[in-house]
């Protein structure tokens, strides 16, 4: 294991993963305190979907635009900047939910805001890993920085639901804006080593050269439209219809916030197996591991209980965790350094694309469909998606060079 705390002893890694650490955190208390916020002020399923679909649908217009700047300009700089515009639009939301003065359509615009904010963070903090660490390095480094990442976000969930149970939804958005502004001040620390851009063409050219990357290889593009339908059933079953169920059965608040905790629990134990465990067809596994997701909205539907649905999320955790690191391990080994901001730009807006409209639509379907034919409908979503990833050829095939038996 001391190998695996190797990536610590670099100083850009360290503030890098403090970093995106604190981010985390603050980002598991947003989610629950958001959604009871709405909740508590409107009583509205379908409300509640406008808001946190304005936060992705936001998020989505400008990643395009996040991976070109991520690629053209120093990577830490822009962390500074997004974790900035978050920070404030963050602790408005919060001032506005404690003094009862959070209407929809302000709830929607701050979202948007924090969304674009995030469009610049995303491509920016994965593409600034691999300057972090030696090559050698990479996979352990990505896989200590996904293990944070989940144990702060088990944190951050579980302490949402507390104090969202507590004392209010408003508590845990002003400490989420807290924890952007540490994140700012640790990412200004960030100093790395990087060979001045190329003169730009433009914003065009650039986008069709990470065009051209993405899709050059077939394993890629299939695997992040695939996501695009998993995640939207997998969005709206947490961010929707999760807590409307808690609300209106025995799981409570503070059951739901434990059992979206089960699944960073379950990705810390993951990641931690990902630092040992190497199969040499990790795409693929990750790939099949993915269905395990589909238990969530099926037990929602069958059966609403904690602690079923902690145990499901924390076996379906493990899974993704070893999805995540197999994934960004490969592209970042196979990706030009000076290009894998705009393909991890692509990837999230592929995987994304389709969310805003699942939380925009969650609560009509509710209507139309009734709660339990639209959990079957997402759990549907998610095990034909993985279907069609562990079918197609070019995943089944592929070895990466970091791969061991």
């Amino acid at each position: 294991m001391s190998d695996a705390l190797t990536p610590l002893r670099h100083r850009a890694f360290r503030h890098l993963f403090i970093g995106t650490t604190a981010n985390l955190l603050g980002n598991g208390m947003a989610p629950i305190a958001l959604a009871f916020a709405v909740l508590d002020a409107t009583g509205s399923v379908g409300k509640l979907g406008l808001v946190v679909g304005a936060y992705s649908l936001t998020g989505i217009l400008f990643l395009l635009y996040g991976g070109v700047l991520a690629d053209r300009m120093p990577r830490g700089p822009l962390l500074v900047g997004s974790s900035a515009v978050s920070a404030v639009s963050q602790a408005v939301v919060a001032a506005l939910v404690l003094t009862d003065n959070a209407t929809v359509p302000l709830l929607m615009a701050l979202a948007a805001v924090n969304g674009a904010a995030g469009s610049c963070y995303q491509p920016a903090a994965q593409a600034l890993l691999p300057q972090t660490v030696p090559v050698d390095s990479r996979r352990a480094a990505l896989a200590l920085s996904r293990i944070s990442g989940s144990s702060a976000t088990i944190l951050g969930a579980s302490l949402g639901g507390v104090l969202v149970a507590a004392v209010g939804p408003g508590w845990g958005l002003a400490v989420d804006a807290l924890t952007f502004v540490l994140a700012a001040a640790t990412f200004a620390l960030i100093r790395v080593q990087v060979a001045p851009p190329e003169p730009s063409p433009g914003l065009v050219h650039e986008l069709r050269v990470g065009w051209r990357e993405f899709t050059s290889r077939s394993w890629v593009w299939v695997i992040v439209v695939a996501f695009c339908f998993l995640n939207a059933g997998l969005t709206a079953t947490f961010t929707v219809l999760g807590p409307a169920i808690a609300d209106s059965t025995g799981i409570g608040r503070g059951g739901w916030g434990l059992a979206v905790a089960a699944s960073s629990l379950g990705a810390v134990a993951g990641g931690v197996l990902s630092l040992r465990w190497r199969p040499r067809r990790p795409i693929l596994v990750g790939c099949a591991l993915m269905g395990l997701t589909a238990t969530t909205p099926l037990l929602l539907a069958l059966a609403p209980y904690t602690w079923v649905l902690a145990v499901a999320n924390f076996v379906a955790g493990v899974g993704v965790e070893q999805a995540g690191v197999a994934w960004y391990s490969t592209l970042n080994e196979q990706i030009p350094e000076n290009r894998l901001a705009r393909v991890y730009a692509y990837d999230d807006l592929g995987s994304y694309l389709a969310i805003p409209l699942a939380q925009f639509t969650a609560g009509p379907a509710v209507l139309l469909l009734g709660l339990h034919t639209t959990l079957y409908a997402a759990a549907t979503l998610i095990l034909l998606a993985t279907l069609v990833m562990v079918s197609t050829p070019s995943v089944r095939a592929l070895v990466p060079k970091t791969a061991v038996t």
